[in-house]
């Protein structure tokens, strides 16, 4: 008899729950049809809400499934980063699911399991691990935003996604299949240790450089952002709120482990690659967005820029740098999940509306709705004392700290072209004339921004918590 003993399943505990919750619900869902839907979205939220309390107050560190599977401080923090967004993403649609006739009761299922699919990757130590959480976040992601069957632009949304994706999807396989054949691992451990002992060939470089395209795709950077302005504003809106924010830090997570981990050795390799993502998104960012009308398209600009300023603080390659990123992870986070719960509720008696121009005069119809929003939008344009500005403050400094000092300057010049679109939604809100309020806010909603309100105006108070937890992810990468 074989001597095989059972991987340590306490560090993948959380991943566990939420699999066999995701089957359960499904399971209740298919058999209760539409009777069930509010009841499989209140369970999918406490399922997110009970992972997040289990993961966070008995965390398991540790390496299982030979290695494939990693728990250390940086999957810690950024795996209850991702559950906080999916728990808020269910919560927001909830309003819309009643108004819309948008309850159907896959859709937080889908969400639980592409919030799985995330947190396999976060903690993913290897190639093949690393691709199987991308496949399950990005297969439910896909059927997620064409989920609107009877919307012709939600299912174009949907289709453009696949097609895109999949053609992402090849790449990174196809990079990966390179790096295995130049190096002859698939852990992270054993490619750096490669790379340290042979060099890195030719071969090894071309799979690295598709490695990084397909990633690129993943956070929405040019030039692989061609989907996102087309995604944001064709999908439902609640599914545009969670495709703004968890998957995001998620694969941003993915980025900074993979080049932190095994491609550490040819820094100066990859670092050309990130510097020149960095600069293009920041730059389209800023100009694209500038001739929007539609608040989600813009959005989706305004998401393209700020994965450029994170890959800021990747470019530097040091620990400070990490540390900056997971830090402007958390503010994108805040930031942007108290936008879509405005833009969530940007409701009249005739439907949703999502146009800039809707917006007019908001101040005198719903004087509270407009001065958060006011500060979030100054906040995403880095203006101090509010969140975003430490934010950015973080990766431009860590990025001045490693000589790359064209690339902050660029950075710099491409968040002042952005206030411009950010200040202009201001302008519309406090000086444009006044048209038809908004129906009352739902509950949820309230509770959102009020949260995301907060923690983005008063974090300057109390930076210290969010700080050191930023600075322990990092330090475990190194």
């Amino acid at each position: 008899m074989s001597d095989t003993q059972l991987p340590d399943l306490m560090p993948v505990l959380p991943e566990i729950i939420l699999a066999l919750g995701a089957m359960a619900l499904l399971m209740v869902g298919a058999f209760g049809g539409k009777r069930v839907t509010y009841a499989v979205f209140g369970v999918a939220m406490g399922l997110l809400g009970g992972t997040f309390l289990i993961l966070l107050l008995a965390p398991n560190f540790g390496v299982t499934f030979g290695g494939s599977f990693i728990l250390d401080e940086f999957a810690y923090l950024l795996k209850l980063l991702v559950l906080i967004g999916s728990f808020f993403a269910i919560a927001m649609s909830w309003a819309y699911a009643k108004n819309q006739a948008f309850d159907q009761f896959e859709y937080p299922i889908l969400i639980l399991l592409a919030t799985l699919g995330m947190m396999l990757m976060l903690s993913a130590n290897d190639m093949i691990a690393l691709y199987l959480g991308l496949e399950l976040q990005s297969l439910a992601l896909y059927v997620v935003a064409a989920i609107n069957r009877d919307s012709v632009r939600s299912t174009e949304a949907g289709l453009k996604y696949f097609v895109l994706g999949a053609l992402s999807s090849g790449m990174l396989l196809y990079g990966m299949s390179l790096v295995y054949g130049f190096t002859g691992q698939i852990s992270f451990e054993g490619i750096a240790h490669a790379l340290n002992e042979e060099g890195a060939s030719i071969g090894f470089i071309i799979g690295l450089t598709f490695i990084l395209a397909g990633l690129a795709f993943k956070i929405s950077a040019v030039p692989f952002h061609m989907w996102t302005p087309d995604v944001y504003e064709g999908a439902p809106t609640p599914v545009t709120a969670f495709l703004a924010a968890a998957p995001k830090v998620a694969a941003m997570g993915m980025l900074v482990r993979i080049v932190i981990d095994a491609f550490q050795p040819v820094t100066s390799d990859w670092q050309q690659i990130v510097v020149f993502v960095a600069i293009a998104s920041m730059v389209l960012g800023a100009f694209a967005a500038i001739g929007q009308r539609n608040l989600k398209r813009l959005m989706a600009y305004s998401s393209i820029g700020h994965m450029g300023y994170a890959l800021v603080g990747l470019a530097a390659g040091t620990q400070t740098g990490v540390e900056g990123v997971i830090f402007y992870m958390i503010t994108y986070l805040a930031m942007t999940l108290g936008v879509f719960a405005c833009i969530l509720s940007m409701r009249r008696k005739d439907g949703m509306v999502e146009e800039i121009s809707d917006l007019s005069g908001l101040a005198t119809t719903n004087l509270p709705m407009a001065i958060v929003l006011a500060l979030l939008m100054f906040s995403l344009a880095g203006i101090p004392p509010l969140v975003g500005f430490f934010g950015k403050w973080f990766v431009f400094s860590a990025a001045v700290e490693a000589g790359l000092y064209p690339l902050a300057i660029i950075g710099v010049l491409a968040s002042v072209v952005g206030c411009y679109y950010y200040l202009r939604i201001v302008k519309v809100m406090f000086f444009d004339e006044p048209v038809e309020g908004f129906e009352p806010m739902p509950a949820e909603l309230k509770v959102v921004l009020a949260l995301s309100g907060i923690f983005v105006i008063f974090f300057w108070a109390m930076p210290g918590p969010v700080v050191s937890a930023a600075s322990a992810a990092a330090g475990s990468l190194f």
